[in-house]
């Protein structure tokens, strides 16, 4: 198979993955077998949340209220247009002002629901960073230093959002507990691993009070998107080498243990997922932890003509860049000056766009983690 040939072939099975979890369909169906009567109200936060919204329509009622948070850049769609959803956008990874602004909205629009409310919560990855409500005596900048700590220092989403609860009024079921109409559903995309959905958003869609008519559901996940890439690699003529949720750990970990799967293993597709992490120097580069382990992976294959390897995150975007990840192969070590440099200064994501090997996707609709996909062949 040629370079190129095998390149197509990892971004059409990186989409088909993303194509099962996209917040859209992922709802729609959901809502589809509930058969339930329509929602008076819903709230929608994370990256995901217009997408998600947009799969719920069909099943809101003709006169329903909507409150949608997201991720700047990420409510482009002209479909909502024509909704009455009032959408509000703010930061993330990192939480500023309208991240704060956006959190006071949501409270204000659960409380103010009434006793006849059928309320739709639709949650998805971003969601801690989007929308805050502080406790008594912490300030905003106080809020962000924490966040950029923990980031930096490699923390997982797990050591992040257990933080972020201790400090917030609406994180790990609280938000919910002020809710005192009808019944609640929550609907989750899962950028955890575990698929907990009192994890996922620090629990901004779960629920700590249990007097309320309350039921909470996974639409989506990684697991899910892994299992139609397979399905797909399959059809297209592939052996499966491996398939695995194993992305997990420092990133230079993780790429040592991923080069020995493929080189220890068959010509084939390998599909892994998860969420690595990674520890920044002061003052980083461009890139994220995917365009980081991009770069390591081509580190260690550089000179190989057998692989080709797509590194990418689900929601297409990878830190504070608008590049998912990276798609490399044996050469993409030698095409750009100073890989070593940009690795050590955490700057992959320049590194990887000079050599013309970043991956770019654009919003997509979904965050179910991280995936890696690579192609062996037998030459």
């Amino acid at each position: 198979m040629r370079l190129d040939d095998a390149k197509q072939d990892l971004k059409h099975l990186f989409m088909m993955g993303i194509a099962a979890v996209q917040g859209e369909t992922a709802v729609a169906e959901a809502l589809e077998a509930e058969k339930t009567a329509p929602f008076d109200a819903v709230l929608a936060i994370g990256k995901a949340a217009c997408s998600m919204y947009l799969g719920a329509l069909p099943f809101l009622a003709r006169h329903h209220q909507a409150l949608v948070i997201t991720k700047y850049a990420h409510s482009e769609d002209p479909r909502l247009a024509g909704t009455p959803a009032d959408i509000l956008e703010s930061s993330h990874p990192i939480p500023n002002d309208n991240s704060l602004s956006a959190g006071q909205k949501a409270l204000d629009f659960v409380q103010a629901c009434d006793s006849n409310t059928n309320l739709l919560v639709l949650v998805s990855g971003g969601a801690s960073a989007l929308a805050e409500v502080l406790v008594d005596g912490t300030s905003l900048d106080e809020y962000r230093n924490l966040n950029e700590r923990l980031i930096s220092g490699g923390a997982d989403i797990a050591e992040i959002n257990a933080q972020r609860k201790r400090l917030s009024r609406i994180k790990a079921g609280r938000l919910l507990s002020h809710f005192h109409g009808g019944r609640v559903l929550t609907l989750a995309i899962s950028d955890v691993a575990g698929d907990d959905i009192g994890v996922i958003g620090s629990g901004i869609g779960a629920c700590s009070n249990r007097d309320i008519n309350y039921r909470g559901k996974i639409i989506a996940s990684n697991a899910i998107a892994r299992h139609r890439i397979v399905a797909t690699g399959r059809e297209r003529g592939y052996a499966i080498g491996s398939e695995a949720e194993n992305l997990y750990g420092d990133v230079g970990a993780v790429a040592t243990r991923l080069d020995e799967i493929w080189t220890d293993g068959q010509p084939g597709l390998y599909v892994f997922g998860g969420e690595p992490t990674i520890e920044l120097p002061p003052n980083p580069g461009e890139g994220g932890r995917n365009q980081a382990l991009a770069l390591l992976l081509a580190q260690r294959i550089q000179n190989r003509p057998d692989l080709v390897i797509l590194v990418g995150g689900t929601d297409g975007t990878d830190g504070v860049t608008a590049s998912a990840g990276g798609l490399v192969d044996g050469q993409t070590w030698f095409r750009a000056p100073d890989p070593e440099l940009a690795l050590s200064t955490a700057n992959s994501g320049r590194y990887l766009r000079e050599a013309g090997d970043v991956l770019v996707t654009g919003p997509t609709g979904t965050n179910v983690m991280d995936l890696v996909l690579a192609v062996k062949t037998a030459g």
